[in-house]
């Protein structure tokens, strides 16, 4: 997929208290990829993701899926969230049934699903993301970063084209980050696509096809995310800091131990194959 799947012009939302959070917002979701939402606290992310699944209504402005307008009736919301799944950033907001197939089985039972079946669309969801384990579990009993799998789940079950996820590494311990990055990946190789927030920009220099950098309920930019991350003023302006790999790459193409015409350096393993390739080339 290369066309838009979601679009927001010109977003604008305020919160009944008279905080302006969204003045005039863009952004444009294709779909297949995977796009990153950056910008310091306050800048607009969490009202701009509510917006675009119809959580909350926008005061002026458009939001188009799948090139179509959408509007704000039942019937209209019904199909909107079916297509644009939210993950929240505390999972207590969102995994709040008494075990871990309960909560997943509840989007399919709510759309009248016959029981057994939901609870086999439940499993299956669990099984491919391999926490079939948890099936029977009291949620209670779930870590912080279990329960952000089960959040995922519970999207994930009712099929949707897109996922968006508030910060989806908040709070983890590597290990859960690491089990919940697997788990993204698995999410988009299915085909979904997916829209994060972080404050990670190592993650997001890593993981991200495409980045939206915001400030103070605008968008600044989008484009490609090494194009991004390579407009220094744009990091400044934003207080963004820097992904490591981007600077390792600038510093070895500063000392000419690579080329330009190296392909820039976008994880871990590339940087680690790099060096392995240096040492047998000594």
């Amino acid at each position: 997929m290369s066309e838009l799947i979601l679009e927001g012009k010109d977003i604008r939302y305020t919160y009944p208290c008279g905080k302006d959070a969204l003045m005039g917002l863009d952004i444009r979701v294709t779909g297949g990829k995977r796009l990153a939402v950056l910008g310091a606290n306050g800048s607009g992310k969490t009202t701009l993701f509510l917006c675009l699944n119809g959580t909350l209504t926008a005061k002026n402005g458009s939001i188009f899926l799948d090139g179509r307008k959408m509007g704000y009736s039942h019937r209209e919301l019904n199909e909107w969230r079916s297509k644009v799944g939210l993950v929240f950033q505390n999972p207590d907001d969102q995994v709040v049934a008494g075990t871990v197939i309960q909560d997943i089985a509840f989007g399919p039972l709510n759309l009248g699903m016959p029981p057994e079946e939901a609870r086999a669309k439940a499993v299956g969801i669990l099984r491919e993301l391999n926490i079939a384990h948890y099936v029977e579990r009291p949620t209670h009993e779930l870590s912080h970063g279990e329960r952000k799998l089960v959040a995922i789940a519970g999207v994930l079950v009712m099929n949707p084209s897109v996922i968006i996820l508030d910060e989806p590494l908040a709070g983890l311990d590597p290990a859960g980050a690491d089990q919940v990055r697997k788990t993204l990946d698995d999410v988009h190789a299915r085909g979904t696509t997916l829209v994060i927030s972080t404050h990670d920009m190592d993650f997001a220099y890593e993981w991200a096809d495409e980045v939206v950098v915001l400030s103070k309920g605008r968008t600044l930019r989008q484009g490609p995310v090494e194009e991004l991350f390579s407009d220094a003023e744009l990091l400044k302006q934003t207080n963004l800091q820097e992904p490591w790999i981007h600077g390792l790459t600038k510093s070895l193409l500063d000392s000419r131990l690579i080329g330009t015409e190296s392909k820039p350096l976008r994880s871990r393993k590339a940087v680690m194959d790099l060096l392995a390739g240096m040492k047998h080339s000594r």
